[in-house]
């Protein structure tokens, strides 16, 4: 028998209200260190990927003042960690992200990017040159307007770039107080191995989700044993485990959206993963919850994971989001999960 928990429990030590799961509403969400540092960030953290607007991969067009008002909602839910980068919209996310902070006076945990540049045709290309970072870097700042960011992470690998090389120039950056934290994204394990050689990694942020667990198999425990936070992008496999998405959903995504020309949303895949998710929206029913949050509290519940960076193009998926914080699941339901999707 499959039994999720509905609670409401206060941790004092932790000063965390876990609700209902059908509250919708997380007063004060969990918290997790960021690795072995101090710094504790949101269990739940917005992405930034969709709002920055049409790119070369981006999600089609987005209206700025709803980007906003994703971002205000976010941090009236307890989410306290924002996850951006140069690359979404050519700076634009960073600019509306910036521009959200203004109207807003909690504290919030800031982590962008580099390594992701562009020419003046908008043609994106991997670059980790220390020159390019240590520029990608005060760019962010003032887009930003902040004085230091919080986690800076290079975004992608850089096959012409020696990891070292790049990795030597985060430290700086740290060391100078541009950036409070450092990390990296789309990281093997050897990589992150060669980074931990030169100073310690903060952070790794890979794709991870139901359909997506590559990192399961060594990347997870490393980072998990070197005390590194797992910051797990794309929980919702672009909002396919978001339970509403549909053929017709997907036939009228815009020209331009990235999507398109993903594996995930073209037959096979598509239709496969369709007739698992009937099983799995009918779970999410019986424990009066949504596919998207039980999704997302999945991944929370692995050993390891710190944050699942969820995106959101207005206020109503940003309050959606949050829902997964209040679900526990135990190493049973786990599996019971992961078997529908292994079917």
């Amino acid at each position: 028998m499959f039994i999720l928990p509905i609670y409401k429990k206060i941790d004092k030590k932790n000063k965390t209200i876990y609700c209902t799961v059908s509250s919708g509403y997380v007063a004060d969400m969990q918290k997790r260190k960021l690795g072995k540092s101090s710094a504790e960030i949101s269990v739940i953290g917005l992405g930034t990927w969709a709002i920055g607007g049409p790119w070369q991969f981006g999600w089609g067009e987005q209206n700025d003042e709803e980007s906003k008002q994703a971002v205000i909602k976010s941090i009236e839910k307890g989410v306290n960690y924002i996850d951006t980068a140069p690359a979404y919209g050519l700076g634009h996310a960073e600019k509306i992200v910036g521009e959200a902070l203004k109207e807003i006076k909690e504290e919030v945990f800031i982590a962008t990017k580099c390594g992701l540049v562009w020419d003046d045709k908008g043609r994106i290309r991997r670059h980790n040159k220390p020159e390019s970072i240590r520029k990608e870097c005060e760019d962010s700042l003032k887009r930003l307007s902040v004085d230091a960011i919080d986690l800076y992470q290079i975004h992608w690998p850089d096959p012409e770039t020696p990891v070292e090389e790049s990795w030597q120039e985060m430290t700086k950056l740290k060391e100078e107080g541009k950036v409070k934290h450092i990390g990296v994204s789309n990281y093997d394990a050897n990589m992150i191995k060669e980074c931990e050689k030169i100073s310690h990694v903060d952070s790794s942020q890979p794709p991870f989700s139901l359909l997506k667990r590559d990192i399961e198999t060594e990347i997870l425990g490393l980072c998990h044993k070197n005390e590194t936070a797992t910051l797990a992008y794309s929980p919702m496999q672009a909002g396919l485990l978001s339970g509403s998405f549909t053929k017709e959903k997907l036939d009228s995504l815009q020209k331009d959206d990235w999507r398109r020309k993903d594996a995930f949303f073209k037959e096979p895949l598509f239709g496969q993963i369709m007739k698992k998710m009937v099983i799995f929206k009918k779970l999410a029913e019986e424990k009066n919850t949504t596919a998207g949050a039980l999704a997302l509290a999945w991944v929370l519940s692995k050993e390891g994971v710190t944050s699942a960076i969820v995106g959101a193009r207005n206020e109503n998926q940003a309050a959606e989001n949050t829902r997964a914080a209040e679900i526990k699941i135990s190493v049973q339901e786990q599996e019971y999960i992961q078997n529908i999707f292994d079917m």
